[in-house]
């Protein structure tokens, strides 16, 4: 496949990159210690799908605009915010699960 042709699970991958990016900036504000995990699991997914510098650019876009989206909603943690992460955290696990059930080798 040439490298300018996104693969078929494109969107889910955008769709996961902004959740982490969403979980990057809620998990800390919720009292979650784990330090740099979700840009951590954001820079493993650029290396596995983003072998263009165009694909790592939208794939850090995404992750930043889930970051902003919640930067600019919550300065504390409330029950929307743990809502919200309990949600992207079962959303993100489908998402990466279907992926790998259809595409997976």
């Amino acid at each position: 496949m040439p490298a300018s042709v996104p693969p078929p699970y494109e969107g889910d991958l955008l769709r996961i990159a902004e959740i982490m990016g969403a979980l990057h900036y809620l998990r800390p504000l919720c009292g979650a210690s784990e330090g740099q995990r979700w840009r951590n699991e954001m820079q493993a997914l650029i290396e596995a799908e983003a072998p263009t510098e165009d694909r790592k650019e939208t794939l850090t876009r995404g992750f930043n605009n889930g970051y902003v989206a919640f930067e600019r909603s919550y300065r504390t943690c409330t029950p929307a915010a743990n809502l919200a992460v309990q949600r992207y955290l079962t959303e993100g696990s489908k998402l990466a699960h279907d992926i790998v059930a259809r595409y997976g080798n």
